[in-house]
């Protein structure tokens, strides 16, 4: 997913987002334990989506935070 994509997202999407990679991620560690993972740049894809999703719900918390000028 793209950043601009992310940003759209409403806060619960954004929730939904994190659990369904993160889930994602569980399964492509178990297939690269048991060796059955045939796209192995797919995780560092999915490693780095998760991390602009976490990075995007952290900005608009801390938006929300900041005292109003």
């Amino acid at each position: 997913m793209k950043i601009a994509e992310i940003r759209d997202l409403t806060p619960d999407q954004l929730e939904d987002e994190l659990v369904k990679l993160k889930k994602e991620q569980f399964n492509l560690r178990f297939q690269t334990a048991t060796g059955q993972l045939e796209n192995t740049a797919r995780i560092r894809q999915v490693r780095r989506s998760i991390a602009r999703v976490q990075t995007v719900t952290k900005q608009r918390k801390q938006a929300a935070e900041a005292p109003a000028s």
